[in-house]
């Protein structure tokens, strides 16, 4: 009987050891919750910040894409081993401007693995200029002279932008359909920014959601403004039709050549 009692006694110190350490750990839960919790109220600002670098930091790639060009359209294997030599004497032809001094570029390859079979469109070349001057210029002649050709060749060149802003400007030229508008002008500017005029007044964006939301916005005013007018001509439609129905016919009295009432003309007559 001692002996039982002994045991049960110990094992019932055990299990107090136990439920103090059980204790004692869930009082360290808790303070790390609350600490997560006295650190959560700072979330916002952190995302804030990290978003702000995020821009910082596509800004900065796009600066470092700024004396870069995209060509596209010139066939595989037609630029050669040196891709900088073939430009170099290509773009003089191509844009009919002598360059002074000579174009100089700091590097250029052909983006993504050559085609074995030849079919499909050619991957673009992207070369990385040295003057940035000479950059802007070949890009503001493609633009206004529009498609480039180089014999039966079609080629056309564009600006270098980081993912995150080749983004933005696709989902800007997605809504560039609901801008057509004889009230509205527009226009894409870079990095990506849209710019957009009616009626005088300006504004510019530069997120495509805020756009998307400004053109809802338009068109429920169009809608709203279409209905009420709608309205007024149907409601002067209906008074116009009542005050006909309130007046007596006017005939004309073979007679007398004159516009008598209806109502009267036997009378006259």
């Amino acid at each position: 009987m001692d002996n039982a009692m002994v045991a049960l006694m110990a094992e019932t110190r055990s299990m107090h050891l136990e439920i103090a350490g059980f204790q004692s750990q869930i009082s360290g839960l808790d303070q790390r919750v609350m600490t997560v919790e006295a650190q959560a109220d700072s979330w916002p600002i952190k995302d804030q910040e990290l978003l702000h670098l995020h821009s910082r930091l596509t800004d900065l790639e796009d600066r470092s894409r700024r004396n870069n060009i995209r060509f596209l359209g010139i066939p595989e294997g037609m630029e050669g081993a040196d891709i900088p030599s073939y430009l170099r004497d290509m773009l003089p032809k191509l844009t009919n401007i002598t360059f002074d001094p000579p174009l100089e570029f700091q590097r250029a390859h052909r983006l993504g693995p050559k085609r074995q079979d030849g079919k499909g469109c050619p991957n673009p070349i992207i070369a990385c200029m040295l003057r940035q001057g000479q950059a802007r210029q070949l890009l503001q002649t493609a633009r206004t002279q529009g498609p480039l050709r180089l014999g039966t060749l079609e080629i056309r060149l564009s600006a270098d932008f980081s993912s995150k802003t080749a983004e933005r400007r696709r989902a800007f030229l997605s809504l560039r359909p609901h801008l057509c508008h004889p009230d509205v002008k527009f226009g894409l500017f870079e990095p990506a920014r849209m710019w957009i005029t009616k009626k005088g007044e300006s504004r510019t964006f530069y997120d495509p959601e805020d756009l998307r939301i400004f053109l809802e916005g338009l068109q429920n005013t169009s809608q709203t403004m279409e209905t009420t007018a709608q309205s007024s001509s149907l409601s002067q439609d209906v008074q116009g039709q009542a005050l006909g129905a309130g007046q007596p016919e006017a005939v004309l009295d073979p007679d007398r050549r004159t516009a008598t009432d209806s109502r009267t003309r036997g009378r006259d007559l």
